[in-house]
């Protein structure tokens, strides 16, 4: 096995015995950057010169009988919608092309201080809004597994990123399943903790109240211990939960015998890929085997989930992308006679088709006339579905389902078609309008070799039982250990 190829925690215990330095593991992060990248096209901006500082201090740390923590020094990459103090964020708009951070976001800094070298900045869907990461203002970004397919998005360049072995892991944020839904078309585990329990103070607004920060990985428990890292109260986020934070390594191994796991019906649609259905269902009798029960449970309301989420996000984007408006930051259009000719060239050149229509969308919704047929019921439905939750966890302990209806499909293949792009995420999004912890982990692979995906979902800030569950299905395989065939 190449340095690449380990996962978070196997370097970091490298690291620990002086087997390997933080340079070379950087460097290697780089020389599989210049070799692949070409190819995957998952970076957006590479800070060589910073990663590589960053490692020789770590290295110093080390030698010194003092890391900052046991991942001290294990490179990673960061979705380009972090604020990064020194380099471009652009949150893959045009619109912010040239845009230069003045300070670093509260996930960014705590990176920092725990000694991770961050190689640099992952491509996106603008401002999040897609599945596909084919919505960039730069260029889509190619499924390692099939360079003809997308990786998922938004958080698209950071599942490649992780999956291609140019780092080690990587932080998106998922709005409705822009985590959870890439890691499960790149074979990773991707978190999405629950909504309070990363800060997004520093992260560039998508819809406020359903974004949050999360962990991609290879492995499980590297996403445990890089959520570790971020999980935080932050008093800078006003929606920061002041809650601490468990150590959520120590019962990763308590295994799954004893709880109750429930199964959706709401998620298992016609439509599917039968292969993901397959895969799924295996899983969930794999889970019982290991001595779990696993039952039927009913969410009622995911029906109007997809709906719900596409009157509340935009409403919510629309009101977050005002302030881009050629004046502070970012593309100005300098040709504009007046101010208001400066607002439209500046917005129509600057946000690509995805973008303008969400904001068109969500300011339709928030309209007069509209607010309360549109976005004030979408309100009360959201508030069903998050019931429909808390009927099914007195019930269970938590809910296994698919992580995406499909698996990685070819570029270009719905592009043109933004309802089928809106279905990939409707095994996803209901968790974000509740709130709750979801995470995707590999659960096998199409006959042509691309990942699937199973979903978990916790009760509030139950991230501990959601890892819990996760880690007692990993061990019994080697999915997470298979490496695409760049």
């Amino acid at each position: 096995m190449q340095l690449f190829e380990l996962s978070m925690l196997e370097l970091a215990s490298k690291l620990a015995s002086g087997e390997v330095s933080s340079v070379e593991a950087t460097r290697a992060c780089l020389r599989r950057v210049a070799e692949v990248d070409g190819k995957v096209k998952a970076f957006l901006h590479v800070d060589e010169k910073g990663a590589l500082a960053a490692a020789e201090a770590s290295d110093a740390r080390r030698k010194g009988g003092k890391p900052a923590g046991p991942l001290d020094g294990v490179p990673v990459g960061l979705k380009d919608i972090f604020l990064t103090e020194g380099l471009p964020t652009t949150c893959g708009s045009r619109i912010l092309e040239g845009f230069v951070a003045p300070y670093d976001g509260t996930v960014v800094r705590l990176l920092k201080e725990a000694g991770l070298p961050i190689v640099g900045k992952l491509n996106q869907d603008e401002f999040a809004m897609g599945s596909s990461t084919e919505a960039s203002g730069f260029f889509p970004t190619r499924n390692p597994y099939d360079l003809s397919r997308t990786p998922g998005g938004s958080s698209g360049g950071s599942a490649a990123a992780v999956a291609a072995g140019e780092v080690f892991g990587a932080l998106g944020t998922d709005t409705g399943g822009s985590i959870r839904q890439p890691a499960a078309l790149t074979n990773l585990v991707g978190l999405k903790p629950t909504y309070g329990r990363v800060s997004r103070y520093g992260v560039i607004a998508f819809a406020s109240s359903l974004d949050q920060v999360g962990p991609l990985c290879r492995t499980v428990a590297d996403a445990a211990a890089l959520l570790q890292v971020i999980a935080r109260h932050d008093p800078l986020d006003s929606t920061s939960a002041q809650l601490p934070s468990p150590d959520y390594l120590a019962g990763l191994e308590g295994g799954v015998a004893g709880l109750t796991l429930g199964l959706p019906r709401e998620y298992f649609v016609e439509g599917m890929d039968q292969e993901v259905e397959r895969a799924v269902r295996a899983a969930a009798e794999e889970l019982r085997r290991l001595g779990a029960k696993v039952v039927d449970t009913s969410l009622p309301h995911t029906r109007y989930a997809l709906a719900t989420y596409y009157l509340i996000a935009p409403a919510e984007a629309s009101s977050n992308l005002a302030r881009y408006d050629g004046i502070r930051y970012g593309l100005r259009a300098a040709d504009a006679k007046g101010l208001r000719e400066l607002y439209a060239l500046t917005r129509e050149r600057g946000f690509g088709p995805e973008v303008k229509r969400r904001i068109m969308l969500g300011t339709y919704a928030l309209s007069a006339g509209y607010y309360e047929a549109y976005y004030l019921k979408a309100q009360k439905v959201r508030t069903l579905i998050r019931r429909d939750f808390e009927q099914a966890f007195k019930q269970v302990d938590a809910i296994i389902s698919p992580t995406s209806p499909v698996a990685a499909f070819k570029l270009g293949e719905k592009v043109d078609d933004p309802l089928a792009m809106y279905l990939m995420d409707v095994f996803t999004l209901p968790c974000n309008l509740a709130g709750l912890p979801g995470m995707s982990l590999p659960c096998g692979f199409t006959a042509s070799g691309l990942p699937i995906g199973l979903q978990v979902l916790g009760r509030p800030y139950d991230e501990a039982r959601v890892l819990r569950v996760g880690r007692a299905f990993e061990r019994e395989h080697d999915f997470a250990k298979r490496r695409p065939p760049l």
